[in-house]
């Protein structure tokens, strides 16, 4: 996959994407990553890429000419239908499964906006999609792009040591996974359940399963509504309830 950024800030990404997974899918040749100085498509000896906003009011708004031209740019060899991804407060947020629709693509552009904001004519003439990580407002859209690429690019076959293992993921069902363990089998008095150490395969999943099913329960339990749960899970959360209900009738008669 080529991923093409349209920044001012070029050198933020130069840690996180060389390190880890990350440098391991471009060391792979499974991630072409290209970033580019928006700074570099303006046409004035200063390289001016924002101005004042029309209309008065603070901060300064970047220029439409040297985004779209970048963009146009980067687009002249790539192929009909590249998303071009605004990072934005205004978008829809970044989820698990945009994740795995944005990794079909074979090619994608990240636009990274920055001060009060780009000239709207960027979104109207370029962008095909406004993107956010979460309802909060960042100084710039870098970090953002790198959450996105990071999320997307688990979900192209090779970069991932076990296949299918995004699949397994939190969210990627709806169900939080559940806890997890390693060596010693006991750290300061707390052990590693005798589950996870008998060795039946079948017996570890349906465990991982109903911990998630917990934890999704008591952490977030918003994700269930849109979940697929078999009657069988449906039994447990309504157990959970019964077990809720009890300790709150008895903290309540306390």
């Amino acid at each position: 996959m080529r991923i093409d950024v349209m920044t001012l800030f070029p050198a933020m990404f130069d840690g996180p994407m060389t390190e880890s997974m990350l440098w391991k899918a471009r060391d792979r040749g499974l991630l072409d990553l290209h970033l580019h100085d928006i700074r570099t498509f303006t046409t004035d000896k200063h390289r001016t890429a924002d101005n004042i906003p029309y209309g008065g009011g603070g901060g300064m708004i970047m220029k439409a000419a040297p985004i779209v031209a970048g963009v146009e740019s980067v687009l002249a060899d790539a192929p009909p239908g590249t998303p071009v991804l605004l990072m934005t407060p205004q978008g829809r947020v970044f989820s698990h499964q945009i994740a795995r629709e944005l990794a079909q693509y074979e090619r994608l552009v990240f636009i990274c906006g920055r001060y009060e904001g780009i000239d709207d004519r960027v979104r109207q003439l370029v962008v095909t999609d406004e993107l956010s990580i979460g309802d909060y407002v960042l100084t710039g859209g870098e970090l953002p792009a790198m959450v996105m690429i990071d999320a997307l690019i688990r979900h192209v076959p090779g970069v991932l040591g076990a296949e299918g293992a995004a699949e397994a993921d939190s969210h990627a069902d709806g169900i939080l996974e559940g806890p997890h363990f390693t060596r010693p089998p006991v750290f300061r008095g707390l052990s590693v359940p005798d589950v996870l150490q008998e060795g039946n395969h079948a017996k570890v999943a349906r465990w991982r399963r109903e911990q998630g099913l917990r934890r999704t329960w008591a952490q977030r339990p918003d994700l269930l509504m849109r979940a697929e749960l078999t009657e069988d899970e449906q039994y447990l959360l309504a157990t959970f309830a019964d077990e809720d209900a009890a300790v709150l009738a008895q903290a309540n008669a306390g």
